[in-house]
């Protein structure tokens, strides 16, 4: 299987060194399978001679021929993290001349997989419209403002879709890669996340800190201490958006742009995230604690872990 990284100037080194060190290690161990998948045949291409990495180190690169189409296509992250210099980054030529080669490549058939901010010049190709995608969950609010056409989960880590998969932050690259493998491979690709000593982490959003996300935006984060202040009370968003000073469409769409939910379902979550604190933290029963988070009784709080839980399992075995 021919597989080729696209590595732009600035390149996350982890990203970059993860990839070719997943699919090494996938080929060292092939041999030990009773019926082992081909070689992975892996190279570095771009748009110049060479890039410099993240770290400063320089990495030669060939240039991708127009001819020929390997099997996937891969976009490691750049090393970008935040949002005004990745906007910035997004905007120089070699990000636009990659987003044009990846239209080509896609029409001829490769498919293209990203992780972690390489999901942002994927998607800047216009290749993920429409497309259910994920991204590195903490630039979530970002991706969904600049690219508002694709169907984004950020609380996934891997989204296969087809043509298109797409990972989550950082060690996503370890999830993409394994992926590839285990298209080839099940067994292959498991020894390897053995060898690798990487777990199943389907979701990233165990990961997340809301309150990150939240602090991102001025009136989101109002919202959330607000929020937070009256989950015994209940949620009103008449009182909340009196309270903020912003109209009910504005707040809606505000922490709807930052958060991926309406701000009902965000004080929910925040309903359940303090629940379950209590009941790791306190010796407190579930009724009482169903009343200090504003449910009517136990039994309601219960129900709710329970699908919160069953929903989380459905999510797992999805993302496998």
């Amino acid at each position: 299987m021919n597989i080729s990284i696209l590595a732009l100037d600035g390149v996350f080194d982890t990203g970059l060194a993860t990839i070719l060190d997943v699919f090494g290690t996938a080929n060292e161990l092939a041999p030990m399978l009773a019926a082992p998948p081909s070689h992975f045949a892996v190279s570095i291409v771009g748009v110049s001679e060479m890039v410099h990495t993240a770290q400063g180190f320089r990495v030669p690169v060939a240039g991708i021929d127009s001819k020929a189409n390997p099997d996937w296509l891969v976009i490691p992250a750049i090393g970008q993290k935040m949002p005004g210099p990745l906007g910035d980054a997004l905007k120089r030529s070699d990000v636009a001349e990659a987003a044009e080669i990846l239209r080509t490549k896609a029409d001829a058939g490769t498919r293209i997989g990203a992780a972690c901010i390489g999901t942002f010049i994927l998607a800047e190709s216009g290749l993920l419209d429409r497309r259910p995608s994920t991204t590195t969950w903490w630039l979530a609010a970002m991706f969904r403002q600049r690219y508002p056409r694709v169907r984004l989960d950020a609380s996934r880590m891997l989204i296969n879709d087809g043509q298109f998969a797409t990972a989550g932050a950082a060690l996503g690259h370890i999830d993409l890669a394994l992926m590839v493998i285990r298209q080839a491979s099940p067994e292959l690709a498991a020894l390897t996340a053995k060898y690798l000593i990487v777990d199943s982490r389907p979701l990233q959003s165990a990961y997340a800190i809301s309150d990150h996300l939240a602090h991102s935006n001025p009136l989101v984060e109002r919202f959330e201490r607000w929020a937070r202040a009256r989950l015994a009370a209940g949620f009103n968003l008449d009182e909340a958006a009196t309270a903020l000073g912003a109209s009910k469409r504005t707040l809606s769409r505000r922490v709807n742009d930052v958060l991926g939910k309406t701000p009902l379902s965000y004080f929910q979550d925040l309903r359940v995230e303090q629940a379950v604190h209590l009941l790791k933290t306190t010796s407190d029963s579930v009724e009482e604690i169903a009343a200090k988070v504003g449910y009517s009784d136990g039994v309601t709080l219960r129900n709710l872990l329970r699908r919160r839980l069953r929903k989380g399992v459905r999510e797992i075995r999805a993302a496998n």
